[in-house]
């Protein structure tokens, strides 16, 4: 009998050692495709992405006496693609995944698993082949294609998913290293061996992977939630907010926590909605707050860009009204004044009267910490920024830092509401 392997990857060779000494072999490449027609059976070892594109290429090859293998570790697509492309053919084909890769038949193959499904074979040449990997010692399981990709998800894809995990983890050996992590060495090194693009077929071509890697991720969440406490101190409720000491964000938690009558608490300035989100994820803070939109500025940016990094839970979302003040160093005089600072959403709020009343101060907002409008203002008085600089935001930042209010209730409109969220894990 000649059989043909359709590709001599590593699993190809690994094929061609299993059937060399019992069958005529042709190894076919893309230069002699056509010697599949002197072929009686053929079996593919590609790609599965590529599968439907050698078929479609070798289609004007098969003859009505052809057995077509696959070898895919997904079931359903090359059912689907023979499907399509055997309609009206009396060719045969025989579907089955080898649970097995080069590595594991090192050793041989006695014992080693493979998954067949009769599907377009023969009677007598299903038996035959069933009989051939029985002698050779492989454990033949019958399967349907629903049945295997939906076990395989949950088997075989979770296991290289969780060996790529292992590799960007860069897991390394210790000396100190357990059974349990020797295998799950074993484990990171068998799936990365594989190519990138078995991987990424495995997860995309099995309809079942998807539904196993977000169960995967939403279990992740619940054991890294479930070991942070409920509370980081028993005593009082740690709060962590997105502006400094004066800032409106402040303002804001303040008037939470004197509605809701909470005596015993801590506020962390945080001062950006990023270390915000940061640290209530790893477990720093038991609640968050920030700013996310203005009645007039509209969406806080940064606090879009920040959520869309991480998970939480909101609680509540409440406004309060903004008013805006402008301050400057008393020991400056206000000639001297050639730049404001702020957050870019204050600037957007008081837009028309800044334009109108201070159309040649140079409009500036800072960066990391010097976000926050409060945080420049003890910049300012600590010398950390140029004293001739003035400050657009809350009237308290005056009384906090001993500085001069220039002018008030800048805010284009009376009604500048601004709302926030307050937000848990």
């Amino acid at each position: 009998m000649k059989v043909a392997i359709v590709g001599l990857g590593r699993f190809g060779k690994t094929l061609q050692k299993l059937l060399e000494k019992d069958f005529e072999l042709i190894i076919i490449n893309r230069s002699n495709s056509s010697d599949i027609a002197i072929a009686d059976v053929v079996f593919y070892c590609v790609p599965i992405s590529s599968f439907e594109t050698v078929i479609k290429s070798q289609k004007k090859y098969f003859k009505p006496d052809h057995l077509l293998v696959d070898v895919l570790s997904v079931k359903i697509h090359p059912k689907k693609i023979f499907e399509k492309h055997l309609r009206g053919l009396k060719t045969q084909a025989l579907l089955t995944h080898p649970m097995f890769g080069p590595d594991s038949s090192r050793e041989g193959f006695n014992g080693l698993p493979l998954i067949i499904n009769q599907f377009k074979t023969s009677e007598k040449n299903y038996i035959f082949w069933k009989n051939f990997f029985m002698k050779k010692g492989l454990k033949i399981i019958e399967m349907s294609a629903r049945k295997h990709d939906m076990l395989a998800a949950n088997s075989q894809g979770l296991t290289h998913f969780i060996g790529r995990i292992l590799g960007e983890l860069k897991f390394a050996p210790t000396p100190i290293d357990s059974l349990g992590a020797k295998k799950l060495h074993e484990v990171m090194d068998q799936t990365c061996n594989d190519t990138w693009q078995l991987f990424s077929d495995l997860q995309n071509y099995n309809p079942y992977t998807k539904s196993m890697r977000i169960k995967l991720g939403r279990t992740y969440d619940l054991l890294y939630n479930q070991l942070l406490p409920k509370r980081i101190n028993r005593k009082k409720i740690i709060f962590g907010i997105q502006g400094g000491k004066g800032s409106f964000n402040e303002e804001a938690i303040m008037n939470y926590i004197n509605k809701n009558k909470i005596r015993k608490y801590q506020i962390k300035y945080l001062f950006t909605t990023e270390k915000v989100l940061k640290n209530l994820h790893e477990g720093n803070i038991d609640f968050g707050l920030f700013a996310i939109q203005n009645a007039v500025g509209g969406v806080v940016e940064e606090s879009t860009h920040a959520m869309a990094k991480y998970k939480f839970k909101i609680l509540q979302e409440f406004q309060i009204l903004i008013r805006h003040f402008l301050m400057k160093r008393k020991d400056v005089d206000l000639k001297n004044i050639k730049t404001v600072m702020a957050h870019s959403q204050n600037f957007r709020q008081c837009k028309d009267n800044l334009e109108k009343k201070y159309p040649n101060l140079k409009q500036m907002s800072g960066e990391g910490d010097l976000l926050d409008t409060a945080k420049c203002a003890e910049a300012l008085s600590k010398n950390k920024i140029d004293k001739n600089t003035a400050i657009l935001g809350p009237k308290i930042l005056a009384k906090i830092y001993d500085l001069e209010i220039i002018d008030e209730d800048l805010q284009d409109s009376k009604n500048n509401l601004t709302t926030f969220f307050l937000v848990s894990r």
